[in-house]
């Protein structure tokens, strides 16, 4: 897996690489939107390669609209975000998971 790869097919292949038949009846994915406005993802960590590590909370504030948090807490890497910054949201997730953390299972 590599940066060049498209973000989208990475974090589907990431995904599809946990489900093993009880992994995804149990944790997931989630991507919602926010009111203020803005997005928040959920990445449940739990019996995958990534459980047990920690993303340092992160928070950048550009502009009202542009502005991005991460963080990991009870084994989620979380994000909110701006309403254009979903894709660096799901950046930050991807350079963490395949630099710091150990590979996939």
């Amino acid at each position: 897996m590599s940066d060049r790869e498209p973000l989208l097919d990475w974090l589907q292949n990431w995904y599809a690489q946990q489900c093993d038949g009880e992994w995804e009846h149990e944790w997931g994915v989630k991507i919602a939107t926010l009111d203020n406005p803005g997005w928040t993802v959920s990445i449940e960590l739990e019996e995958t390669g990534l459980e047990g590590r920690d993303y340092i909370r992160r928070e950048i504030n550009r502009a009202p609209q542009d502005w991005i948090w991460a963080w990991t807490a009870e084994e989620t890497f979380h994000a909110a975000c701006g309403p254009g910054n979903l894709t660096e949201a799901l950046t930050l997730f991807r350079t963490w998971a395949t630099t710091i953390a150990p590979p996939e299972r």
